[in-house]
């Protein structure tokens, strides 16, 4: 089965969304719960897996419906068919604020590696299935990256990245270092691992965590600033504080200890 050509557009500035247009008969897929608004014409339908060619027939449709599972995703895929005579219109918005990445899989090699929860939607076709890293410290402390999602296919898919998103092609050999949740997506030619920070009063008290993710190229990688995790950990320890339970410092050891020496807790 052919991919579908979609043409798109991308509005907002830091709460973003995409509107796709689509020919009669063509189609898109989206993240449960994405779609924004839909014209007249655009009808939905809620399918097992992804909708791919991929999976043709009741097993392989149920394996690809697991491997969403696997991720942390609904049995679910909603797929958006234009059956009308004309063209129209279907927006998807992105869950929290940050910026939208349209990438065209043919451009990376036609697979994409990305976080379980940064796809947003793509053109019917694109499978979407599972990446396991397949290092054992990867494995035990990815965090975020154990289990990522992977999109193949030769039509556009788009990923959601939280905050400011930051592109960057790696050289052949090159790594760089981050923590995991800033990870959006990448190209599959790109190898990821897990590292120990090494120094434990860094790992203790710097409110990083014990490890960073490290990719060595070659390949393009996506990254953000603001990762889902990140924020909603502000919100708990904001919320906290509001009540007289936390301090400045929720995010390592001292934080019981500093609350005391800064007054807060009188």
């Amino acid at each position: 089965m052919a991919m579908d050509v979609i043409d798109y557009r991308i509005l907002g500035n830091d709460m973003q969304y995409v509107e796709v247009e689509l020919d009669p008969q063509e189609a898109a897929v989206g993240e449960a719960g994405a779609m924004m608004y839909m014209e007249d014409g655009v009808e939905m339908d809620t399918i097992f897996g992804d909708g791919s060619a991929q999976q043709k027939g009741f097993m392989n449709k149920l394996f690809g419906a697991g491997k969403r599972l696997l991720t942390g995703e609904s049995l679910f895929t909603t797929i958006f068919v234009n059956n009308g005579t004309g063209k129209r219109k279907v927006a998807f918005a992105a869950p929290y604020p940050g910026h939208i990445v349209p990438v065209h899989l043919p451009d990376v090699g036609g697979t994409l590696i990305c976080q379980k929860d940064s796809f947003l939607c793509a053109a019917k076709g694109v499978s979407i299935g599972i990446a396991f890293q397949q290092k054992l410290g990867a494995g035990f402390f990815g965090g975020e990256g154990f289990i990522m999602q992977k999109l193949e296919g030769d039509g556009l898919a788009f990923v959601h990245a939280g905050g400011t998103v930051c592109e960057k092609v790696l050289a052949p050999g090159e790594v760089l270092r981050l923590d995991t949740g800033c990870l959006v997506a990448m190209q599959s030619s790109v190898d990821y691992d897990i590292q120990y920070v090494g120094k434990i009063k860094s790992a203790l008290f710097s409110g990083e965590g014990l490890f960073f993710a490290t990719l060595r190229g070659p390949g393009k990688i996506w990254l953000q600033s603001l990762p889902l995790s990140r924020m909603a950990n502000r919100i708990v320890a904001a919320s906290s504080y509001a009540k007289g339970g936390g301090g400045r410092e929720e995010g390592s050891l001292l934080g019981g200890l500093g609350s005391l020496l800064d007054g807060d807790n009188d």
